[in-house]
């Protein structure tokens, strides 16, 4: 077999981020327009040749010294000597986040004459990578030149897609690059896919900032919030919000905010996606999104699985839980400050025995905003919101399991709440380096006889989830103006880390 001629540009090394951005933008512009000629020309009926492939622009960094970054940093250098290296993909989407990495390295091993360099890969991208989104060409092929596109172009391939990096367990074979991010391009692409199949919002429309619930009420919320902020012109300190964008990418522009080119695409769905998400836009991408997860912890697991390449500055989790102690009284709020793992779902890429910390800068961030949204202090504030452990479990119906195991069990892990989601997500956070949080709130009592009846759950919803999400948004903005530099935490960098965020 034959493969055709395929694009190359040779590696080159820059000392400008800039410029290292450009080579990269180049080689997969002209990679990516080489596919997508060649799937045009594949479904009129042309012969293409044998093979089609074309590659991922890389990028690549060595040192030879001892590197000595700034100890108070978290990210931006290499761990020491070695070469370092990654694909990359959509240089449109991460543009601010390719140059920031750049910057960085280049900075912070600047007196060892550190360079960048660029190139072209031997990573293939699969023809379904290469797609522009509104293209659906391939739902045009009969069923034979369909199954003739498997030889002609390559195909995801699941073995450049794992976690092994983010995991800890990769071990690059003698002779191959030291990682220098967490995911390939391959990866990020599949997750890409992913979220605008499971959100129904296009990937450039999520936020640095994101919320997850367990509950429609809190979306309900969003939306009304959405829609208000957009039909008022900016006025109020770090209100600069400029769209509202929905599933089905509907996009609602503030009063003065000139329309993009984009916003046409948008169109309401004939059906809600899986884990819907709304975005709460600013111009510099630091605005918040919103992704109802639903119930249970593989919904955490396959959302933050996939958020986790776009790399958020911090996610946190806004739902109901069950109260655990009878001190506790239904809309009380819960911050976690650990996570009792009972969900079962990163048992294998997480093991039980790695604890998930609590994050002060998340911690205090949290606190303070439902101190200032529910206008309480000390004594008061305390008596409407604690601290403590939470467990997570798969089971919905604990409750009827023999012999009260599950009871002593959140007993001894001194656990002050219940859900099925929140440890999911902090662990996932954990893993992929995303600063993450919970607040939770009380909505039944099951230990001690307070179940959810219709009309009080209803009472319940109006009363508590319009200042429950009012919260989440000023902890978000809390942590926004904090900035990147301080909210990710060195503690959650491995032995060996990657430079990249």
């Amino acid at each position: 077999m034959t493969t055709n001629h395929r694009p190359f540009i040779a590696p080159e090394q820059f000392d400008d981020a800039q410029a290292a951005y450009d080579q990269v933008l180049a080689i997969y512009e002209t990679n990516i327009a080489y596919l997508r000629d060649s799937m045009k020309r594949f479904v009129a009926g042309e012969d293409v040749g044998d093979h089609v492939r074309a590659c991922y622009p890389f990028v690549r960094v060595h040192t030879d010294t001892v590197a000595r970054a700034d100890s108070r940093l978290a990210f931006g250098f290499v761990a020491g000597p070695g070469t370092y290296e990654t694909t990359l993909t959509r240089p449109d989407l991460f543009a601010r986040y390719y140059l920031q990495q750049f910057k960085l390295l280049l900075k912070n091993h600047g007196s060892h004459h550190v360079k960048i360099e660029v190139g072209t890969s031997a990573q293939p991208i699969p023809i379904h990578f290469s797609f522009a989104e509104h293209e659906h060409i391939e739902g045009s092929l009969t069923a034979e030149r369909r199954l003739l596109m498997r030889d002609v172009f390559d195909l995801p391939n699941l073995a450049a897609m794992d976690d092994g990096i983010a995991n800890g367990t990769h071990e690059p074979p003698p002779g191959e690059a030291q990682p220098l991010s967490l995911f390939t391009a391959p990866r990020v692409d599949y997750s890409l896919q992913r979220l605008r199949h499971y959100t129904g919002t296009s990937c450039e429309h999520f936020q640095k900032f994101v919320l997850f619930t367990n509950y429609q009420f809190y979306i309900d919320e969003f939306i009304k919030l959405g829609h208000e902020l957009m039909a008022s012109p900016s006025g109020a300190p770090g209100d600069d919000y400029i769209a509202f964008v929905e599933p089905g990418n509907l996009v609602m522009r503030r009063v003065g905010q000139a329309v993009a080119p984009g916003d046409a695409h948008g169109a309401p769905l004939p059906r809600m996606p899986q884990m819907p998400g709304y975005h709460l836009v600013r111009a510099d991408g630091t605005g918040i999104s919103m992704v109802n997860i639903g119930v249970g912890p593989a919904n955490a697991k396959t959302i933050t699985d996939h958020i986790a390449v776009l790399r958020p500055h911090a996610w946190l989790m806004l739902g109901h839980c069950a109260g655990l102690r009878n001190t506790q009284e239904l809309g009380d709020y819960v911050l976690a400050h650990g996570y009792v793992r009972e969900d079962h779902v990163l048992d294998e890429d997480l093991p039980l025995w790695v604890p998930i910390p609590p994050l002060a800068e998340v911690q205090v961030a949290i606190e303070a905003a439902v101190a200032e949204v529910t206008q309480l202090t000390g004594h008061d504030l305390k008596r409407v919101m604690r601290t403590g452990t939470v467990a997570s479990t798969d089971n919905r119906n604990w409750e009827l399991m023999p012999q009260r195991t599950p009871e002593r069990r959140f007993s001894q892990s001194r656990a002050i709440a219940l859900d099925m989601e929140s440890a999911t997500i902090a662990a996932n956070g954990f893993r992929f380096r995303v600063p993450y949080g919970t607040l939770l709130c009380v909505s039944d009592k099951p230990m001690h006889g307070e179940i959810k009846l219709p009309g009080m759950a209803n009472q319940f919803y109006r009363d508590r989830v319009d200042q429950h999400l009012r919260i989440g948004i000023r902890a978000m903005e809390l942590l926004r103006a904090l900035g990147v530099d301080k909210l990710h935490s060195r503690k959650l960098r491995s032995f060996t880390e990657v430079a990249f965020q």
